[in-house]
């Protein structure tokens, strides 16, 4: 690596802000739940904790993993988001919250996993157990190992829904861990924020399908969730809300009533979203203010970016040195195009390595041609003689 003079210093000095909304803030005796915890979805920042790590009967949110499980399998071309398939005896056996889903019937997979995301559907998880592993005894096995990859180190899944079932258990922290795994996927925000629809069946019949998470209605910026209830777990919800560039996971346990459970996350993501915020350090959408030289190409030198955004996720208030060093790759040749890479971005804070960050080109550069390179030699002879 052959690297640039160039450090750019960055002060960050964040004074008070006047919140135009009512204020909500959490102190412990406020949550009235068994557990919770409030996390910053980027840099993984705890801001509230409630028991977060007692092990509890989470209900319905065992479905995010279900869900994680399905989107990952799409991603690996294993399953289509266009393909059909067809519902056993047994996934159409199932009780609880369902879709009613006929057996035999041929169902599209986008409809079966937005009878997941929105209405909570038993049936509709035991199919996509069945069709990703062969049982749902099979697939739950491949949600433990998922969950022990991802640190789940206080859960245990019996079951693919969530239903009653001994040993069954996870914890605040871990079903926040899990909930941020499944948003990476974007594809699971189609689904999301779809209030009320309907299931077509094979044989004429429609169900009815509203959203269990009614925070996409009332809650400024949430754009996903998964709520969850037995008699053994109480009330349960998992949450997310975006506003501007900071994205807040909240998780809540064991709930006196679904009222409480949404007032809960609502009161957590208050606090999030009032007392923190995310400073931005590189913009990706932005060139820097210095180029990189390139070899052999019809410019000399290429407009740079940061590949993505980099974000300090602190309270307000807080005053933070931070230092970019950059560092240009040896050789960078014509022809580029935009976003490919040139060099690396190394951010430090208070002289500690915050974060890395590939520097990319923010323009096209085309190689140059013979004619070209005779010409700028001549040139360069005729200024040097």
């Amino acid at each position: 690596m052959k690297k640039i003079i160039l450090s750019l210093m960055i002060f960050l000095s964040v004074f008070g802000v006047t919140v135009l909304f009512r204020n909500v803030y959490v102190s412990r005796a406020e949550v009235r739940a068994k557990s919770c915890i409030l996390m910053d979805y980027d840099s993984k920042t705890v801001v509230y904790k409630q028991n977060e790590k007692e092990r509890r009967p989470i209900a319905s949110m065992c479905k995010i993993m279900t869900l994680l499980l399905i989107f990952e399998e799409i991603d690996n071309g294993n399953i289509s988001l266009d393909e059909t398939m067809t519902i056993s005896e047994t996934a159409a056996g199932m009780g609880g919250s369902q879709a009613f889903l006929e057996a035999g019937g041929e169902y599209p997979v986008k409809e079966l996993i937005k009878s997941i995301v929105i209405a909570s559907a038993n049936d509709s998880c035991v199919a996509f157990a069945e069709r990703i592993s062969g049982s749902e005894d099979q697939f739950v096995e491949k949600m433990n190992s998922r969950a022990k990859e991802l640190g789940m180190n206080d859960t245990l899944f019996s079951n693919c829904t969530g239903l009653p079932k001994p040993t069954q258990y996870s914890t605040a922290e871990d079903a926040a861990k899990m909930f941020s795994e499944l948003i990476k996927h974007e594809t699971y925000f189609e689904f999301t924020k779809i209030w009320t629809d309907a299931i077509n069946h094979p044989k004429g019949r429609i169900t009815e399908l509203t959203n269990t998470n009614k925070m996409v209605r009332f809650y400024n910026g949430c754009d996903g969730g998964k709520t969850g209830y037995t008699a053994e777990a109480g009330h349960c919800l998992s949450v997310t809300a975006k506003r501007g560039n900071m994205r807040l996971v909240a998780v809540v346990i064991g709930a006196p009533d679904s009222k409480t459970r949404f007032a809960a996350a609502s009161e957590l993501l208050n606090k999030g979203f009032n007392e923190y915020e995310n400073k931005t350090i590189l913009n990706s959408t932005e060139a820097m203010d210095f180029t990189v030289y390139v070899h052999g190409g019809v410019k000399k030198n290429v407009l740079v970016k940061p590949e993505k955004d980099c974000y300090f996720f602190c309270k307000k208030g807080t005053q933070t040195d931070f230092r970019v060093d950059a560092e240009q790759d040896f050789g960078v040749k014509a022809p580029l195009k935009e976003g490919d890479r040139v060099g690396v971005l190394k951010v430090y804070k208070d002289n500690a390595e915050y974060d890395e960050v590939s520097l990319v080109a923010a323009e096209n550069i085309d190689e140059i041609s013979y004619f070209g390179y005779i010409r700028d030699v001549m040139r360069n002879w005729s200024l040097c003689s």
